[in-house]
């Protein structure tokens, strides 16, 4: 019995470990950060999905740049949400610029 729990609590923490229950990341479009102006406004756009079978919203750089009345991109974020192997994810995509 001591083995099985002693499993168990090894399996939740690797899960926890690697990200697999919860993650939540953001990451540059931009390669060179250190060059890079990010501008007077912001705008997002978000793509929700559910089970990998249901997907809705537009996480494109055109529908963030439209949210934000940006007409000129200067930089772009991508934001991450994953919840439990994928039953809930969601990728929004933002944009900086004027």
């Amino acid at each position: 019995m001591k083995i099985v729990k002693l499993l168990a609590v090894v399996l939740v923490a690797v899960f926890l470990a690697t990200g697999c229950l919860y993650t939540h990341v953001m990451t540059p479009y931009d390669k060179n950060l250190d060059k890079t102006v990010l501008g007077q406004k912001v705008g997002k756009a978000t793509m929700h999905s559910v089970l990998g079978l249901v997907a809705w919203g537009d996480a494109s750089s055109a529908a963030a740049a439209k949210q934000g009345g940006i007409t000129t991109m200067n930089h772009m974020d991508q934001e991450l949400l994953n919840i439990v192997f994928g039953i809930y994810a969601e990728s929004t995509t933002i944009v900086y610029g004027d």
